[in-house]
């Protein structure tokens, strides 16, 4: 009888085991950290510079981003005169907890009191691998459809906040805002939840004040009772 491997278990379980590292440097440095995942063109690149604009001058930010190929959004970023790292994943759909970790080594967390992830623009897996950061933040889109809590419920199950992004253009598609918010509620109940539009601001200094909050709890509470994420 042949004998299985779990090759999936032991990569999570590595993967596992890394990611705490990553958190405790994190920590050690009085790092808060977030992961930013969406389907391609949801918007992260957007609210991320709508971030860096709306906090750069109260905290000191950094920035990681994963992509299958090229610089051309942690080029974005770095204009903004924030320290940026590129890591092009060589097709993988998701960043993992070593590719942080080889990537900490080029950023001064000392220096820094947010560090922003930029996860692959990927519905599927990203939340699966751990990267050690504190909360996961999922960005939706109207032009998406409002069935993707439905479709995609790991992803909406594993995260902490999501942002409906594009209100602007709500009216010109059949997005049934009731639908959606009830298959968020199933996965994830009371889930923090922020409408906005980078495009025209709308929603974008709620989503600054809930970040804000967020650090200055991390920063009282000294890292502790953050789920592994």
């Amino acid at each position: 009888m042949a004998k299985t491997v779990p090759v999936v278990e032991d990569i999570l379980s590595t993967n596992q085991k890394i990611a705490f590292k990553n958190r405790s440097q994190f920590d050690e440095g009085g790092v808060f950290a977030i992961n930013l995942m969406a389907s391609p063109g949801a918007g992260k690149t957007s609210l991320i510079t709508e971030t860096i604009k709306g906090m750069s001058g109260e905290y000191r930010i950094a920035y990681i981003d994963g992509d299958i190929a090229t610089s051309i959004d942690a080029d974005k970023v770095a204009k903004l005169k924030v320290p940026a790292v590129q890591i092009n994943t060589g097709g993988q759909c998701h960043l993992d907890a070593m590719m942080i970790q080889k990537a900490l080594p080029q950023l001064e967390l000392g220096e820094t009191d947010l560090l922003i992830v930029e996860n692959v623009g990927n519905l599927v897996c990203p939340t699966s691998f751990h990267l050690g950061i504190h909360r996961n933040v999922l960005i939706a889109s109207i032009p998406e459809g409002d069935d993707k809590p439905y479709k995609y419920p790991g992803m909406y199950q594993g995260v902490d906040v999501i942002v409906l992004n594009k209100m602007d253009v709500l009216d010109s598609f059949d997005f049934r805002m009731d639908y959606f918010r009830q298959g968020v509620e199933i996965l994830n109940p009371g889930l923090s939840f922020f409408p906005l539009s980078c495009k025209t601001g709308e929603g974008v200094r709620e989503w600054n004040d809930w970040l804000r909050t967020e650090i200055l709890k991390y920063q009282k509470d000294g890292g502790e009772g953050y789920e592994l994420r």
